[in-house]
């Protein structure tokens, strides 16, 4: 049988550690760390699992940390991904977000809400984990992970099919509010090209405009954006233009090609090859002859591996009653005396990878709130980072009862 959970020691040691994941996390803010520039902060998150009693630490050739706590044949892993967004205008910001701030209940800070607070909770828990000698018939892996705000679940699909890990499941710390968090709308890239032919803009009528010519496709677009899947829990799926490009030989000339990239939010039931279809389907669309495409990712990570995708994440979703639900359930009833809410991602995250390319359940659970990501002042909060690690703690044996080991 597991261990019994002692909640009360957990939560004392968590607290215990609020002003050592506030530095580390601090730590962390100050390396600025974007999609393919990650390899500082890594090495400081190696640093700090080291620090705190981890039984192995390895950095993968993509640039992955994966640190591990225990050595039972039950494998559970609890993801960050360490790169941020930028910073965007900093005339918005009303701090450094490099330098950060804190006061008594907060941190501000690039990075603080999505996702490096995750990761300090992690770091902790696992030192609350030796503390306690809370090893069990489990193996911990702890994984500060690349690129997602890049390619989300790239570092997982990597994980998965390259270094061939497989946990039981994986807890995403993405924000969650500390709320547990059971899915999310997939999401895919979509590119739409127009072809037109060139002339003196004097004389428009000698040449074809593909800017003219994709007007009709953007207004059947909009069109179609609202009738597309609906599902009870993870809600609409979406579609929304995000960007246009054309060429042309001047300001004085007719344009000869016009593209536009679309966001694209998949909810349960819809499918990339239905997303495609339905675009290739809109009269604007054949009457302009458009190509339509789905976008692929080769960015090189910062170890210079390349590991290339299509830029499709799928959705995915646990049930209220599957048994990472549960579990966290078990350990949150626990640790807090009261139920959990349950709920799910507004945006996207590494299960698309690990879940909805290759089964592995996800459950969520996570400092910070979803509405600090990518936003100016981004932060987060001391009693969050709290509250995770205790979580994180507790998770591992509240498993192994739950599978009755």
């Amino acid at each position: 049988m597991a261990k019994k959970i002692p909640f009360e020691m957990v939560l004392e040691k968590a607290h215990g550690y609020k002003a050592d994941m506030t530095k580390f996390l601090r730590d962390m803010i100050a390396i600025p760390s974007e999609s393919c520039d990650e390899e500082k902060v890594v090495l400081r998150i190696k640093e700090e699992m080291l620090k705190v009693g981890f039984d192995k630490v390895d950095i993968d050739p993509m640039g992955n940390v994966l640190g591990y706590i225990g050595h039972g044949p039950h494998l559970i892993a609890m993801d960050a991904h360490i790169d941020t967004v930028g910073i965007g205008n900093i005339k918005n910001w009303t701090f450094d977000p490099y330098e950060g701030m804190e006061d008594d209940e907060i941190i501000g800070g690039r990075g603080t809400s999505d996702q490096e607070g995750g990761m300090a909770s992690m770091v902790y828990a696992g030192k609350i984990i030796k503390d306690l000698g809370l090893e069990d018939q489990y193996t911990l892996m702890v994984t500060g992970t690349v690129q997602e705000e890049d390619c989300d679940g790239l570092c997982w699909q990597y994980i998965i099919e390259q270094s061939k890990i497989r946990p039981e499941f994986v807890v995403s710390t993405e924000p969650t509010d500390c709320q547990i968090y059971r899915g999310q709308r997939g999401r895919m890239e979509i590119r739409i090209d127009v072809q037109g032919v060139s002339c003196h803009g004097s004389a428009p009528e000698r040449g074809d405009n593909a800017i003219f010519k994709m007007g009709p496709i953007l207004n059947e677009l909009k069109e179609l954006s609202g009738h597309l899947g609906n599902d009870e829990f993870l809600g609409k799926g979406t579609l929304t233009v995000s960007e246009i490009f054309f060429t042309s030989p001047s300001r004085c000339a007719v344009a000869d090609s016009c593209a536009v990239s679309i966001d694209r939010r998949l909810t349960w039931g819809e499918t990339w090859e239905g997303a495609l279809d339905e675009i290739r389907a809109l009269p604007a669309v054949k009457a302009a002859k458009a190509e339509v495409s789905m976008y692929n990712y080769d960015r090189p990570a910062y170890t210079g591996l390349v590991y290339p995708t299509e830029c499709y994440f799928p959705t995915w979703k646990c049930e209220e009653d599957h048994f990472t639900v549960k579990t966290l359930t078990r350990a949150y009833e626990g640790l807090f005396n009261k139920k959990p809410t349950v709920d799910k991602w507004t945006f996207s995250t590494n299960g698309v990878s690990i879940m909805g390319r290759h089964g592995i359940p996800v459950v969520g659970f996570g400092p910070g709130k979803e509405p600090e990501a990518h936003a100016p002042n981004e932060k987060t909060w001391k009693a969050h980072l709290v509250t995770c690690a205790a979580m994180y703690a507790a998770i591992p044996l509240a498993y192994m009862e739950e599978i009755g080991e």
